[in-house]
């Protein structure tokens, strides 16, 4: 006697990749003109065409909060949300593992090194937080963030030549996030109040102390860094299988390995250096991106993320803001509690088998 089969009947039809992209493309310039909208200061929706085209037309303090504070903060929200979603994949790509981010070799601590030595070591960083940034200030934080992080990436590709544990280079990585750490602190324990203070309020991260000069810096180098990526997606999705089949492809897994990690030094470096050591972003928006799309493949992934990355970080700039009221939290609250429960999920899923890390 045959026996019957009954299968669970669905009732609804999972959103293809395609559709997805179109969504987010959609969403981005909602939430990015919400973040214009939202602050302690109440700006009507209809006010913001007459900003930008008649400005004679409205308050002069709206004007000013519009032009120089909320419309250079969500530019600066949407160029680091992308840098720190596609640095974090990468990353994951690179090391095929689903917990890494954009600092996961020491590249934060190496950043925040650069940035400890400019800020305590000549009192350039004044900006939001002192008295304002010269554009040579600007272009010195981006090269010491920059510089910081690469040469701890370097070390690492260096040790990499003669270890082949991935586990162990990661152990190596927090090892020389741990020495630089140390020389931050001892340049805290030397340094003048004002500027340990200054850095300090830095690391707690921040979109809203970007100005427009830091702007004409920071967007540049974060789209060279995207740019680098945007050449990389069929490499990427032959790492995910490991180094000795793409090498077996015909990959260049020297050549791409160092393409990835000058991408992730740029763009990681340069997000440290003008908004801080912003976490959870570069961890959790992949994961988001793979999940919305149920794939792997770099191709849909990258643009995913690029657009993921921006939505993210214009939401939690606007929950950091706490709408209503005058108090603002460090973005780095916003993201650790909605990030940390995040990673904890994504821990719980990988010891269930549940999380999908190849093509």
């Amino acid at each position: 006697m045959q026996k019957s089969v009954h299968t669970k009947p669905v009732f609804r039809r999972r959103l293809s990749a395609k559709n997805w992209l179109t969504i987010l493309l959609i969403a981005l310039p909602i939430v990015f003109l919400l973040s214009l909208l939202i602050g302690s200061v109440n700006i009507p929706l209809k006010s913001i065409a007459d900003i930008i085209f008649n400005p004679d037309q409205v308050k002069s303090s709206w004007v000013y909060i519009f032009r120089n504070y909320r419309l250079v903060k969500a530019i600066a929200a949407v160029l680091s949300g992308m840098a720190l979603g596609v640095a974090g994949l990468q990353m994951q790509t690179l090391f095929r593992n689903p917990l890494a981010d954009p600092f996961i070799l020491g590249i934060n601590s190496g950043a925040s090194l650069g940035v400890a030595l400019v800020v305590m070591g000549t009192g350039v960083l004044s900006g939001a937080f002192i008295s304002g940034l010269t554009t040579l200030g600007d272009i010195s934080l981006a090269v010491a963030a920059s510089i910081g992080a690469g040469l701890v990436l370097g070390l690492i590709l260096l040790v990499s030549r003669w270890v082949r544990n991935v586990t162990t280079l990661l152990i190596l990585g927090l090892m020389f996030g741990y020495a630089t750490n140390a020389l931050v602190s001892l340049l805290i324990y030397f340094s003048r109040p004002d500027r340990v203070h200054a850095f300090m309020i830095w690391s707690y991260g921040s979109f809203g102390g970007v100005t427009w000069n830091q702007l004409r810096v920071m967007a540049p180098v974060i789209l060279i860094g995207i740019g680098l990526v945007m050449f990389l997606p069929k490499a990427l999705n032959v790492l995910l299988l490991g180094e000795d089949y793409a090498k077996t492809m015909g990959l260049n897994v020297k050549k791409t390995r160092f393409l990835i990690l000058i991408s992730s030094s740029l763009l990681a470096g340069t997000v440290t250096a003008f908004a801080g050591p912003i976490g959870f972003l570069g961890i959790a928006v992949p994961h988001i991106a793979r999940n919305l799309l149920r794939t792997s493949d770099h191709k849909k992934l990258i643009p995913a993320t690029l657009l993921l990355g921006a939505i993210v970080a214009l939401v939690a700039d606007m929950i950091s803001q706490l709408p209503g009221s005058h108090y603002i939290l460090p973005l780095n609250v916003v993201t650790s509690i909605f990030g940390a429960p995040f990673v904890i999920w994504v821990i719980l899923r990988q010891r269930r088998g549940e999380t999908s890390f190849v093509v």
